[in-house]
């Protein structure tokens, strides 16, 4: 029996009856927010470990509208970001229900918390929640006493006393010790949060009343994620939350796509047993799942034709009893309707829901794009390269069947066309693959583990070789 298999009969798949000890410890689900214009109807989940009442959706405050021209606003305060527009869209997400905001220091070029804490502070403290995260990403900042100056700017950035849901942040990405030298997650997780004492120095300031609720993030390697639950059971540490992605691809495919991740199938049953309330991150997988090919968005369309694409994804990651939030990352207004529509409140996936959308997953899978989220972790890059705009152009074109395997193709000619001068348009000359020296830095930032030297090195040989066939045109 293959892994897949074994954790489907495990876990029965999101919408197969759960087992008693499931629902006893399951977010328990409500309708309607603790405060908003009572307009609201809004799927709200209650963390079984603390009482709190927080929305189904989530605001992921990591793609902040900018103001066109990209001039800051009102000084240099929130840099070239929207502020008005920010705040326009925090009132109308706290307005229909929407109560859990989740940003980190490393967001929107560092201005996140900022920018965040100005639109909140505008409304009661106890009409909200914030999410913020510990990004001690540097191997300056891993020991504890700059760690815990992190900790302080987050509070005076937010403009806050406490912060609600406190995350030690990707928990399983790698790093680099003093010497430059590479570290797996693993290593890198014992020196960024336990070995320091930071954890030890979180825990105090929960007991203090300074954070209300103490979890991670995991990307990566899974020995991390595995020691952090140990802990957990030992009674060293109390997890009162884990942020996973969850998505309809990933729930069986993760592992397949890249082979150092793991399927959320097996993330999500290993939080439910423990009774650990799930927060779940790229519910579109960067928009992946919102981009389709033609086809599927036809089936998907043919399925409901009342239902936008992005909507399947935010039902599935919102049907399981445990997640108790779905963050999405709403740079439009639009958007923000769209996923407050659809959690107003959730129509939880049916078992043949579930089946059919496994069946999306597997003819998206045999796409093989690049799983980039977009999410810019990997930025800056030394040599100036747009490493998320490579990437973004790469599966576009894949989607959009603009990627031939043979110059035989009769519709090569348009595809190479389509390809070279879309490549040219989203990405400057000096910004594309063909600057990659395979330094490696952004590997180690990368949540999702993606090989990216060698997949620009990649895409850089198929540009090349796209030039050098300019006698087929």
């Amino acid at each position: 029996m293959d892994r897949r298999s074994f954790i489907k009969i495990l876990g029965g798949g999101i919408a197969a009856t759960a087992p008693a000890t499931a629902l006893l410890t399951a977010c328990k689900q409500t309708s309607g927010p603790a405060e908003s214009d009572g307009s609201s109807s809004m799927t709200m989940r209650v963390n079984p470990n603390t009482g709190d009442t927080v929305s189904l959706l989530g605001y992921g405050m990591m793609r902040l509208p900018e103001l066109p021209d990209g001039e800051p606003q009102g000084g240099a305060e929130t840099g070239p970001f929207d502020q008005e527009m920010i705040n326009r869209q925090v009132d109308y997400a706290l307005a229909h229900g929407v109560n859990y905001f989740d940003t980190a220091p490393v967001y929107c070029r560092g201005l996140s918390e900022r920018c965040t804490g100005i639109a909140l502070k505008r409304h009661p403290r106890k009409s909200y929640y914030i999410a913020t995260k510990l990004s001690n990403f540097d191997t300056a900042l891993w020991s504890l006493e700059e760690s815990k100056n992190m900790f302080e700017t987050s509070l005076k950035e937010l403009q806050t006393d406490y912060i609600d849901y406190l995350l030690l942040h990707s928990t399983g990405g790698g790093g680099r010790d003093e010497q430059g030298n590479p570290l797996d997650g693993l290593e890198t997780c014992k020196r960024r949060f336990i070995d320091n004492g930071l954890t030890d120095w979180l825990t105090e300031q929960k007991n203090a009343g300074r954070i209300r609720n103490l979890g991670f993030s995991w990307h990566g390697d899974y020995r991390a994620f595995e020691l952090l639950l140990q802990l957990h059971d030992e009674g060293r540490y109390h997890w009162d939350f884990v942020q996973i992605e969850l998505n309809y691809l990933d729930w069986y495919y993760a592992n397949e796509i890249n082979r150092s991740n793991v399927d959320a199938a097996l993330l999500y049953a290993e939080l439910e047993k423990r009774g650990i309330p799930a927060v779940i991150m790229e519910p579109l997988l960067g928009g992946r799942l919102a981009n389709v090919t033609d086809n599927i968005a036809a089936e998907l369309k043919a399925r409901d034709p009342e239902a936008t694409i992005a909507s399947w994804a935010f039902r599935f990651a919102g049907t399981p009893k445990g997640v108790l939030t779905v963050l999405s990352g709403m740079t439009y207004m639009e958007h923000l309707q769209e996923n407050v529509a659809t959690y107003s409140p959730l129509k939880p996936v049916s078992k043949e829901e579930h089946e059919f959308l496994m069946h999306i997953a597997e003819e998206i899978f045999g796409h093989q794009e690049i799983p980039c989220t977009a999410c810019q972790y990997c930025m800056p890059c030394p040599y100036g390269i747009n490493i998320p705009a490579i990437f973004a152009h790469y599966n576009k074109c894949i989607r959009e069947g603009n990627i031939k395997e043979s110059n035989q193709d009769p519709d090569y000619r348009r595809a190479r066309r389509a390809f070279l001068v879309g490549y040219d348009r989203s990405v400057p000359r000096l910004r594309q693959a063909s600057q990659c020296i395979g330094c490696g830095q952004c590997t180690t930032h990368c949540p999702q583990q993606i090989r990216i030297p060698r997949e620009l090195h990649k895409i850089d040989a198929y540009v090349e070789q796209l030039k050098r066939e300019s006698d087929i045109i």
